[in-house]
């Protein structure tokens, strides 16, 4: 059987060769260590060549995992079937979690599912177990909160195709968002590359409590970061207080640090780390992480003085922090909640006090520890004979999350205030939500407790207000049915008309005492040999399309190309390519790229997702005018640069600079682009390429479309890169 577990042997074998390489990067670089520099170098490629200067030195890395959703799972396999490769290099798993539609509740939405996407469902377990692959099915839960109980473990690098894939580091993983095109490329044994990272460190002290929870503190830094400050960084939590704060709850913060636009994030190993992978049965990894302590949190001069080793440093009392809110439309408009109300009761914000919707669970707040709290709440609540004023939708990241708190009685206290449980699926937080058009097409106020809230990111309407908060303080909300209630100081008024108020939830455990309930996970093993497998996919499938090889680079540079965009104000992957209905087409390319840069706003005219056509002076979709031009053979440039500010805090990231940069390697300059989540890979794939016949498969493989770069979920809450010159957005064929 091929082994995608992380076994004893995986972990040790990882630790080995972190303590040699970083033998090789502390003689060169003799200096103190951060936790991202002992993660990142003890990863590389070649530590005795590599170049190390942060910000920006390229690093060429060997994941250690390389983990796929049901979205880009789709074109993954798909491009990986071109390497004609036997079996994936690295431990690869594919988990069915964004096509599952909220719309009813979860065990009706995952039947309808089934039935609406099993073509895609076959073709990806065929896939993985015809190259070696685990296969999670709908169902088995998110891809973050499943990676996090079964794979994730302290020190281990990790790639993987969503922008919160960050969420593993609550295990002291290094774990990063990126474009399928990379993930690829590690599944074919080739290195990642990525601009060395900058350093931020979160210092934390003291200890949560009362209403305050691990949600509290990410909030919080949003503001303090913006969506922008953690461009191109590693954002580390150290401290005495990073130490008191739950694993789960740790995941929750690193999860969130996508939107500030950071590579990844990360908290040193500790027990309530080991505390985690005992409960979710991997007991046997904790006495291997306590074995290479050295291996696994900064060195200790780097805590001591952390000013001298990080390029900021975020300073938090977690004793003296308020429960926060943040929004609408962006995860970094953040205060406390009691600055809420006058916020809401200011008609120049034009917030709307009635909420319409309230959410909690997801991938970023559904453990153990959140459910049990926000259950204290809907108990609190129920014991006056009160409900939830508006509609209350309750998310499990896992079916073990969802099997654990059936049994240990935390979901009947949820539905017992009319929540409402819905299948172990991303859901709304994606966009995945068949909202009535009567909620949802006026501006209305949605409060929940997931990671993302740009215009449209729910419901796929740009009039709905989404406020984020911890899971309690949502729940509490859901009672009140309005923005600007304060648990901390207003009334409810119970069924028998006397009013009430809310205690803070007690402290929940951080695991069930009886240890987690599996439930009845759908994962399948992949065969030991695959290989008589045949991978069918219909040339008449709107869902799926086979990608075919194309002639090589010739060599030459393009020249002359129309401008087909130029981008204002944030372009996130929200902008330039909307989730929600257009899932449905993402294992097909072509037809998936008929919503390419549908919310870009043009520099030029203001207007979202339309260009001029410089050939026929018509004004039209940006596919539109690149089909045409990809007819009349046209190569194009698209050019997503911030040129002016948009309304409303916070202000746009602008992109760094463009310029040339010397390949680590010694190999001609090429045009330099920012590398996280994998924008840096097309200067090294067209240099790969370059010298190889034209009928090796595998570097043909190599090269890529724009178009299926910049719909990959994973370039986080930041720009795309200066320049991304391509020769067709179209057609289905991958160029660089």
């Amino acid at each position: 059987m091929a082994t995608i577990e992380s076994t004893p042997e995986m972990a040790a074998k990882v630790y080995e060769t972190m303590e040699r390489n970083l033998a090789v990067v502390r003689r060169r670089l003799g200096r103190p260590l951060t936790l991202a520099d002992k993660v990142l170098l003890g990863h590389a490629d070649d530590p005795e060549h590599q170049e190390m200067e942060a910000g920006k030195s390229y690093l060429f890395l060997r994941p250690d995992r390389v983990v796929l959703q049901d979205v880009l799972g789709q074109t993954a396999m798909l491009q990986f079937m071109q390497t004609r490769r036997q079996r994936v290099a690295v431990p690869t798993s594919i988990h069915c979690d964004h096509l599952i539609q909220a719309r009813v509740e979860g065990q009706a939405d995952l039947r309808e599912s089934l039935a609406e996407n099993q073509e895609v469902y076959d073709f990806l377990k065929s896939a993985a177990a015809k190259y070696g692959a685990g296969f999670w099915g709908p169902g088995a839960g998110i891809i973050h909160q499943v990676v996090l109980e079964q794979y994730a473990f302290p020190g281990e690098l990790i790639i993987g195709t969503d922008s919160h894939t960050p969420n593993a580091g609550g295990l002291g993983a290094c774990a990063v968002g990126v474009g399928g095109a990379d993930a690829v490329e590690v599944m074919a044994g080739l290195p990642w590359e990525v601009l060395y990272p900058r350093h931020i460190a979160v210092y934390l002290t003291g200890k949560l409590s009362g209403w305050t929870a691990p949600k509290d503190v990410i909030l919080y830094v949003a503001g303090q970061l913006t969506v922008a400050g953690g461009t191109n960084a590693i954002v580390e939590y150290i401290g005495p207080g990073a130490r008191t704060i739950s694993a789960t709850g740790k995941a929750t913060i690193t999860n969130m640090g996508a939107e500030l636009g950071a590579t990844t994030s990360m908290f040193p190993f500790d027990e309530k780390m080991a505390t985690y992978l005992k409960a979710t049965g991997r007991g046997d990894l904790v006495p291997l992480a306590e074995r290479y302590p050295q291996l696994l949190a900064p060195d200790k001069e780097v805590e001591a003085h952390p000013e001298k080793y990080y390029e900021r440093v975020v300073k938090l009392d977690l004793s003296t922090l308020e429960p926060y809110v943040v929004g609408p439309h962006s995860p970094d408009r953040a205060r406390p909640i009691g600055r809420l109300a006058a916020e809401v009761a200011d008609s120049k914000n034009a917030f709307l006090d009635k909420i319409s919707s309230t959410l909690i669970g997801s991938c970023t707040n559904s453990s153990y520890e959140d459910m049990s709290r926000a259950a204290d709440v809907a108990e609190q609540a129920k014991a006056h004979g009160l409900k939830s004023a508006v509609p209350f939708l309750v998310t499990p990241g896992s079916e073990q999350v969802r099997a654990t708190i059936e049994r240990d009685g935390q979901m009947q206290s949820l539905k017992d205030i009319n929540g409402v449980v819905l299948a172990n699926a991303c859901g709304p937080c994606i966009g995945q939500w068949r909202r009535s058009k009567d909620a949802s097409e006026v501006p209305n106020t949605i409060v929940t407790s997931y990671n993302r809230n740009f215009p449209r990111r729910n419901d796929g309407q740009p009039t709905t207000m989404n406020f984020i908060g911890s899971p309690e303080i949502v729940t509490a909300l859901a009672l009140a049915g309005r923005l600007s209630f304060n648990p901390l100081t207003d009334s409810l008024t119970g069924a028998d008309g006397k009013t009430f108020k809310l205690t803070p939830p007690k402290t929940a455990p951080e695991v069930p005492a009886r240890n987690f309930d599996r439930g009845c996970p759908t994962y399948v093993t992949p065969p030991e040999n695959g290989g008589a497998i045949t991978l069918q996919v219909d040339p008449r499938s709107e869902r799926l399309q086979v990608m075919e090889p194309w002639p090589a680079w010739d060599g030459q540079d393009f020249k002359d190309m129309p401008v087909l965009l130029k981008a204002k104000g944030k372009t996130t992957t929200d902008h330039i390519s909307p989730a929600g209905s257009w899932l449905r087409y993402r294992g097909h390319l072509d037809k998936f790229s008929d919503n390419m840069f549908m919310g870009a706003t043009n520099a030029y005219t203001g207007e979202a997702g339309k260009g001029k056509n410089v050939l026929t002076g018509q004004t039209q979709a940006f596919s539109a005018v690149a089909r045409d031009y990809e007819a009349k053979g046209i190569k194009l440039r698209a050019d997503p640069r911030v040129e002016s500010e948009e309304a409303g805090p916070p202000g746009p990231h602008v992109p760094e600079p463009g310029g040339l940069r010397q390949d680590p390697r010694g190999r001609p300059d090429q045009p330099r682009r920012p590398a996280r989540h994998g924008a840096g890979q097309a200067g090294r794939v067209r240099r790969e390429a370059r010298g190889r016949d034209e009928r090796d498969p595998t570097a043909l493989a190599l090269v890529r479309d724009v178009a299926a770069r910049v719909v990959q979920e994973g370039f986080g809450a930041q720009p795309l890169p200066r320049e991304v010159r391509c020769r067709s957005p179209t057609a289905g064929r991958p160029l660089s």
